[in-house]
């Protein structure tokens, strides 16, 4: 497709939307593209088995009343704790090319098996989703996936090189070193089609670890308010590298108290209007309030990823 051509962006086939992109972008960096993210994306596996315990992280009070009335409060935690019903290859093949992934390991767990978390912990382990992804990376080989290993939860040294070694097992040469601007033209000469980023000291001392990616997370329950929050912090400038803008909304606990029968797919679907107009004003690039990476919850339930990548139109408007 030539960068002259009249096809929307946001109707290429989602699946290898960066293979498909107009030539005219090979050679803008990653972090001035934009870019769809999975918020908290491995969430579609949360173990329903009222044995596995609620996450180390929750409050002290919620712990204790999942020890002793889990009939009643664990409904409560897994209708605000999944945040995606499609499978990692699902939210790819959607479009999806960033993904937030928090890792544990569960509690009381003798082996060195680590699992993702949000409330409770995951069914699948990190090396069996980290293979899905290969496996899925294999298939389609110029399209780009950006990793952020984060928020970990009881990993000890030990540990943390374990899944450093696993990282490194799984994508072999498709890991991409850190490098001061990386463009879709250079992962496609070099191989490269995995950038991991890690939120730990340990980044620093390798050369295939990128260091963390900011997340801007507004905290809030209402699109309003999470707009006026992005919209003040862009005044201030984008990050000089790779950084999200989380259009996840959270809901507090008077929140969830006050709407007992609704979950966060509710609160989700029902702002994804608001927000997703407020997406498509939004542009990429280098310039003081461009944003690049824009992580949402359920991905596939709307048009979010198309909104996202059809952005990438003003970067072609801006370069002819």
């Amino acid at each position: 497709m030539s960068s002259g051509s009249s096809v929307s962006l946001g109707e290429l086939p989602m699946e290898s939307w960066m293979s498909h992109l107009p030539s005219a972008l090979w050679d803008t960096p990653l972090c001035h593209l934009a870019i769809p993210g999975s918020h908290n994306a491995i969430t579609y596996c949360l173990d329903m088995d009222d044995g596995s315990p609620v996450d180390l992280t929750q409050p002290d009070l919620l712990q204790k009343m999942d020890r002793y009335m889990k009939p009643f409060i664990r409904p409560f935690v897994y209708k605000w704790a999944i945040t995606q019903e499609y499978t990692i290859k699902q939210q790819l093949d959607s479009g999806v090319r960033y993904c937030d992934l928090r890792i544990a390991q569960r509690p009381n767990d003798s082996s060195t098996e680590l699992y993702f978390y949000h409330g409770v912990y995951s069914t699948l382990s990190v090396e069996s989703v980290l293979v899905e992804i290969r496996e899925w990376l294999d298939a389609r080989p110029r399209e780009v996936v950006i990793l952020s290993f984060s928020h970990f939860l009881g990993l000890s040294q030990d540990l943390h090189l374990l899944l450093l070694a696993t990282i490194r097992d799984v994508f072999t040469s498709r890991l991409c070193p850190k490098t001061e601007a990386l463009t879709l033209r250079d992962l496609w000469s070099s191989g490269h089609s995995v950038v991991v980023s890690y939120e730990h000291d340990l980044s620093s001392c390798h050369a295939d670890l990128w260091p963390h990616i900011p997340y801007w997370w507004a905290n809030k329950c209402k699109a309003e308010a999470l707009i006026e929050e992005f919209e003040h912090r862009k005044q201030h400038g984008r990050p000089g590298g790779f950084f999200v803008t989380g259009i996840n909304l959270t809901g507090d606990l008077k929140y969830i108290c006050t709407h007992p029968t609704e979950s966060l797919k509710d609160l989700v679907t029902s702002t994804y209007p608001a927000l997703l107009s407020w997406v498509k004003e939004q542009t990429p690039g280098s310039r003081l309030g461009s944003l690049n990476i824009i992580a949402g919850d359920f991905v596939g339930e709307s048009q979010f990823v198309a909104a996202v990548v059809t952005l990438n139109e003003k970067l072609l408007q801006r370069s002819s």
